[in-house]
């Protein structure tokens, strides 16, 4: 019997194997920027791809290894496995810390996101400098959220993707609580304010005070 029209046609779009699909999809990540979405990579694909199913093979495949795939966020990223994370020490970049200011301002967002900037300084207690939120925004930490149904329609706050990969998070609800903080060292005995519950005349720090987002290391 011959083969028919729509045979043929259907035919060159035959997807290519499985195999084929998980080299690609490792292909796309390895040399990716940032963590690409399943949907950006059926758009890379040709027609007929399971970006999905490739991707949880490649998932599979690289688990144990000194290389692995992780959700961050919508999308996934290849990552260096975290026992082996010492071995790039010498490939990190000097870093700063963050003023208190700003660890307040971000941990804030962070915990009772979307927010918006009134309701960081009624948690704070202070004003938010403009250049404590403005340089949140060029480190990309945080982004604008949708704006509130309240009267003057205030902007809100959300952490973003880079933030949650920058800490190793997949999601916000993975942030660790703050004893785990603590115990880390990453935050000193004083308490967050909106975090848990301050003494009262406890010292209340104003951002007018600190104009640089960052300080120096002692």
């Amino acid at each position: 019997m011959a083969e028919s029209y729509d045979d043929k046609e259907q035919s060159l779009f035959d997807a290519p194997p499985f195999a084929e699909q998980e080299r690609m999809v490792e292909a796309v990540l390895f040399a990716a920027t940032e963590p690409v979405s399943v949907a950006g990579l059926n758009a890379r694909m040709p027609h007929g791809c399971n970006a999905k199913t490739a991707l949880e093979m490649l998932v599979k495949r690289y688990e144990g290894r000194g290389v692995r795939v992780v959700r961050v966020g919508d999308g996934y990223a290849m990552r260096t496995a975290p026992d082996l994370g010492h071995l790039m020490q010498r490939e990190t970049t000097e870093m700063r810390k963050l003023s208190r200011a700003a660890i307040e301002t971000l941990a804030i967002i962070a915990y009772h996101q979307p927010t918006t900037r009134a309701e960081i300084e009624e948690i704070r207690g202070v004003s938010v400098s403009r250049g404590t939120i403005d340089q949140l925004l060029e480190m990309e930490w945080i982004r604008f959220g949708r704006r509130r149904m309240t009267p003057g329609r205030p902007v809100t706050y959300v952490v973003t993707p880079q933030f949650l990969d920058h800490f190793g998070l997949e999601s916000a609800r993975d942030l660790p609580g703050l004893r785990e903080l603590r115990a880390a060292g990453l935050l000193d005995a004083r308490p967050l304010p909106g975090l848990e519950g301050s003494s009262d005349g406890a010292e209340v720090e104003n951002d007018a005070e600190q104009d640089d987002l960052f300080e120096d290391d002692a």
